[in-house]
């Protein structure tokens, strides 16, 4: 199902609620100055802004903490932040991608570098592992906000391609181009968000062994402790056995 190539589908918890709480907030805080830096500073006309202040709020981010980053926007004239990919292979032969936000893209390379070969793993150039993915544009919103019927329905209506539910969400699929068309369609019906992101979606999965899972965790925990690192994809699918 999608939404799994996101690691955090398959990341179990170890008791750093606070830790990842405050690393949320960091990447958050730094998506939202830079949305308010590219784009205009009112949410209405900015959709990036308009989406990273929902996932912001979805995350229960402080109302102070999000005006902060949005008034960072204006004083931080000096740093240029750029959207960098990273690709590679992780251990077990997973194939990933890591999305970074920087202003030093040498301090990163080298850093998503070093956290790969640490891990037994190797960074490769662009394309070497994203073919095994597909990119389309994600929105998830909360299984309280509408039932499963009517989502569907305003889906298709919003031009979306697809619509899956569980217990937790709604997952809406769509063209990476038409992301911003369809948030709008559906905002005229719903307001809360969990989140507007371009995600990559497995075309295959390796299977990992139980008894290899810690080694592979650990692995994405760590680069998602960068400061640098905003998203991970990956095609590890978590075995029984």
């Amino acid at each position: 199902m999608a939404g799994h190539s996101h690691w955090a589908g398959i990341k179990h918890k170890k008791g750093k609620a606070d830790k990842q709480r405050s690393k949320i907030f960091s990447k958050l805080s730094k998506e939202i100055t830079v949305a308010a830096k590219l784009g205009d500073k009112d949410p209405a006309m900015n959709p990036r802004l308009r989406s990273a202040i929902q996932a912001a709020r979805s995350a229960n981010m402080p109302k102070n903490n999000i005006e902060r980053a949005i008034d960072k926007s204006s004083l931080n004239t000096e740093s240029n932040f750029e959207n960098l990919r990273y690709e590679g292979f992780g251990p077990e032969k997973v194939a990933v991608i890591v999305e970074t936000l920087t202003d030093n893209k040498n301090r990163t390379a080298s850093n998503i570098r070093t956290i790969f070969q640490k891990a037994g793993g190797s960074l490769g150039t662009q394309g070497s592992a994203s073919h095994n993915f597909n990119q389309i544009g994600v929105i998830k919103v909360d299984s309280n906000e509408i039932s499963n019927e009517e989502i569907f329905e305003l889906a298709i209506e919003a031009g979306a391609d697809e619509c899956i539910s569980n217990d937790e969400f709604h997952e809406i699929h769509c063209g990476i181009n038409e992301i911003y068309n369809v948030k709008k369609n559906l905002e005229k019906k719903i307001n809360n968000f969990i989140s507007t992101e371009i995600e990559w979606i497995p075309l295959n999965s390796v299977e990992v062994l139980k008894e290899n899972r810690e080694v592979l965790i650990n692995f994405f925990e760590t680069l998602e402790e960068n400061d640098d690192v905003q998203n991970i994809f990956s095609n590890a699918k978590m075995s029984q056995n």
